[in-house]
């Protein structure tokens, strides 16, 4: 089973990236972002739960939540205020946030929240394995390593993440977007056509050069999914 999807919306780096570290370790699948709009575009096609600043430029939090919430979109949500007035954490509960965090707070009591909504969805937070098999395929991701029957094909760098991004939610479907930000962060200038050139060009090393069928699956108008051998 896919680990639990987090998706980290805080305009802050220092503890976007703390935050980010504690929940990794932790085996979770983490993708930040650092405004609303990002945030917003992420939770609709990606993620399994928020954790969610109220402070967010172009999109503060509560609007965040309120605009999934009208959408009938049900991932959890865990908000993260530095502001301690009772009616904020009331209007934050009322726009459907599932639990409430005050800066400053401990990355322990986070993974504590996160764990027990991920137990309450039915939601694994168990690390993916350092060895992804499938069939003749083996993406060693301790390594950074591609095998096809156990003889090393060589990625580039993007190359090896964007595999390894789909292969760690085999049969899921994810869009450019989420590619993009995932794999090449989501300050990146750059357009969606990126992903279909490394596409191409890992389709070429597994699909061509290794005669492997169809390891990645074209979803017209959306993006890319791994299909498992």
């Amino acid at each position: 089973m896919p680990a639990l999807r987090v998706l980290i919306a805080e305009d802050d780096a220092s503890i976007r990236d703390l935050l980010q570290h504690h929940l990794a370790r932790e085996g979770l699948n983490v993708c930040a972002a650092g405004d609303g709009n990002v945030a917003l575009r992420l939770a609709r096609n990606w993620a399994d739960m928020l954790i969610l600043d109220v402070g967010l430029p172009a999109i503060d939090g509560f609007e965040v939540a309120r605009t999934l919430r009208r959408e009938k979109r049900d991932l959890p949500i865990v908000m993260l205020t530095a502001r301690t007035d009772e009616v904020d954490r009331i209007v934050g509960l009322e726009l459907g946030a599932d639990d409430y965090i005050v800066k400053p707070f401990s990355p322990r009591e986070v993974i504590a929240r996160v764990k027990a909504i991920a137990r309450r969805i039915g939601k694994t937070c168990d690390a993916y394995p350092l060895i992804l098999k499938f069939g003749r395929l083996e993406i060693d991701e301790a390594a950074r390593e591609v095998r096809v029957d156990g003889a090393r094909v060589r990625f580039k760098p993007r190359e090896f993440s964007l595999l390894l991004e789909l292969a760690s939610n085999p049969g899921v479907a994810l869009s450019r977007q989420v590619l993009l930000d995932k794999v090449w962060g989501f300050d990146f200038s750059g357009d969606e056509r990126t992903v279909d050139v490394h596409v191409r060009r890992v389709r070429l090393k597994l699909e061509d050069e290794r005669k492997l069928q169809g390891v990645l699956m074209t979803v017209h108008g959306f993006g890319y999914k791994f299909v498992v051998q």
